[in-house]
């Protein structure tokens, strides 16, 4: 066999071989436990000091010490600090087994820049909950190759936002930390595809599509087969989510997967000179096989609402002519 060929051959199997179809749940929290804020990518601009203090008063009124990264207010450039600092934060946390979860205070860009020099083997004998959302799916795909289970959900940052939407982020996050059996009914969009989906089981992965996209290729891919994906994104254009979603489909993502959930597609870009014609919605289904269940519309990602998920634990999706429902169980 050609060399190069066996060489590829055995990177594939070994990035399947690391995906884990049973995760471990990490401890859910109680009242007495520790948790830490910090910033591992993007900067956290000193007019958002006060939100951080905010998030960290909302984790005490649940009975949480919390504590914050030493480095989450430093600027280096456009990142939180520089990248031995991000990254030195964020492995304290690791290695302190005192703390019970790692809450992003945002996202933005620079997870991806800090990963490799991680260590992930206390982490590994002593999991905790990594939790955020956007730049953050780097952290979340890599520990689903840990085996280990992570959680989609809002950052401190989030709390910016106002309202009843929020309140239900901030309530789902609360559930799932805290080992509450969660699920969500969302009212059918028109796009849904539910031929022959009236029951699905499946092992959830997934996060920003342009930060899966960014995956391909490396140890940090997953592996799609017999689970369920969810995807979001914000701020791209039609043109740009079709290249990633193009580039997931040549990957084989979509090859034996069970069905896909449509997180938020939020403030999309319309071209300048030559419109795309056509929905973000038909764009997508467009890409996905036939065969595959799609759901739409579900409230998760860059908006208010921002409903918990968690990552590498089984959920059911159930369906009828006017809703589909997501469940978690322990």
């Amino acid at each position: 066999m050609n060399k190069t060929l066996f060489t590829y051959i055995f990177f594939i199997l070994s990035i399947s071989n690391t995906n884990a179809q049973n995760s471990t749940t990490p401890d859910y929290l109680k009242k007495g436990d520790t948790i830490i804020i910090l910033a591992p990518a993007g900067i956290v601009k000193p007019t958002r000091k006060a939100t951080i203090l905010k998030a960290k008063k909302l984790a005490e009124s649940w009975g949480l010490h919390v504590i914050l990264g030493e480095h989450i207010f430093n600027q280096g450039n456009h990142f939180a600090g520089t990248d031995t600092e991000r990254a030195g934060d964020f492995q304290k946390a690791l290695n302190d087994t005192s703390i019970k979860a790692i809450w992003a205070a945002r996202g933005g860009y620079g997870s991806i820049r800090i990963l490799d020099k991680l260590d992930f083997t206390t982490f590994k004998q002593h999991p905790k909950w990594i939790i955020g959302y956007s730049d953050i799916t780097v952290f979340h795909n890599h520990i689903h190759n840990l085996g280990i289970e992570t959680i989609h959900g809002m950052m401190a940052t989030s709390l910016e936002f106002n309202g009843l939407q929020n309140k239900k982020s901030i309530s789902s996050l609360h559930d799932v930390l805290f080992g509450k059996e969660v699920s969500y009914e969302i009212e059918n969009s028109i796009w849904n595809r539910l031929e022959n989906s009236s029951k699905i089981k499946g092992q959830l992965i997934g996060g920003n599509l342009a930060i899966l996209t960014s995956m391909l290729g490396s140890k940090s891919q997953i592996d799609t087969s017999d689970k369920v994906l969810f995807i979001e994104e914000i701020g791209e254009y039609k043109y740009a989510i079709d290249r990633m979603l193009q580039s997931l489909l040549r990957a084989g993502y979509f090859y034996n997967i069970k069905a896909i959930i449509i997180g938020n597609m939020s403030n999309v870009k319309k071209n300048k000179t030559i419109p795309w014609g056509g929905s973000i919605e038909q764009l997508i289904l467009d890409v996905v096989p036939k065969k595959i269940p799609v759901y739409f519309n579900f409230p998760a990602g860059h908006e208010a609402e921002n409903c918990a998920l968690i990552f590498g634990k089984e959920i059911t999706i159930s369906s009828n002519n006017s809703h589909y429902s997501i469940s978690f169980k322990n």
